[in-house]
């Protein structure tokens, strides 16, 4: 296969969900071509329509990370910035999607790989996987959000010892960090997390914006303002159709018909 015929980002979307795997054999790395593909297929999971959307790689790789030939050539504190922001504005993108993103971690997961599954909504991982932040054995620092999103999953101290000893961690200890949500075996991998994503397509698009805005807008403000935020959206979601079509399937133990209004 040669360079052209690569696909290196696959999208596909079914019942709803969309899953998008990173395909850049043999370790999934995020170069700039992938980033852009990665982006591009966000962009058009959404505008087909996409309720949920899973994000996966091929093989035995999660990610391992920034294509480290690109890095090599970065030679000026400008031209690492813009490699940084390149990353971080895709990574952004995840997190500030209103379609919620469930990373499926089906392998070893290092470095901008683990900034880009720190970015999505929820994180469900391969009991074989390995994640980790290896960059200070390479003389630099994460770029890609880490040293942000990081500590805000585990805390200030795994994160630092993640960061500073660049040492991977096995799934369990990630999942007893409060990095990843849910393990799932192997082979299940991919099935969980399509099946949690068909379960999140099910729901009122409507109410489902409205909790990823609280949490996301939420975290960045103090308390009170976060307890506002909710209160606001609270009551638009108690305004909509989609609140009196719930509440009356409840009553009437029926499916709810969701509208997304």
């Amino acid at each position: 296969m040669n360079h052209e015929e690569k696909q290196l980002v696959r999208l596909s979307i079914e019942e709803g969900v969309a899953t998008i795997t990173i395909d850049n054999p043999p370790v999934n790395v995020l170069s700039t071509e992938v980033l852009h593909k990665l982006r591009q297929a966000l962009d058009e999971a959404v505008s087909k329509g996409a309720r949920a959307i899973v994000l996966t790689g091929a093989g035995r790789f999660f990610s391992a990370g920034a294509d480290l030939k690109e890095v090599a050539g970065l030679s000026t504190p400008q031209e690492g910035e813009e490699k940084s922001r390149l990353g971080l504005d895709i990574l952004d993108k995840i997190d500030k999607s209103l379609v919620p993103v469930i990373a499926a971690i089906n392998g070893t997961c290092l470095g901008g790989g683990a900034e880009l599954a720190q970015a999505c909504h929820i994180r469900i991982c391969a009991e074989r996987a390995r994640l980790g932040q290896p960059e200070i054995k390479l003389g630099i620092i994460p770029g890609w959000g880490g040293t942000q999103r990081l500590p805000r999953l585990v805390g200030k101290g795994k994160a630092l010892e993640m960061m500073l000893s660049g040492e991977p961690i096995t799934a369990a200890e990630a999942k007893t960090a409060g990095l990843v949500d849910r393990l799932a075996p192997d082979r299940e991998l991919l099935a969980q997390a399509q099946a949690l994503a068909r379960s999140l397509a099910e729901k009122s698009r409507f109410t489902v914006q409205r909790i990823l805005r609280a949490v996301r807008e939420g975290l960045d403000i103090s308390l009170q303002q976060g307890l506002e935020l909710e209160s606001r959206l609270f009551g638009e979601a108690c305004a909509s159709h989609d609140a009196r079509e719930g509440i009356s399937a409840f009553v009437e133990k029926r499916q709810p018909e969701f509208r997304d209004e």
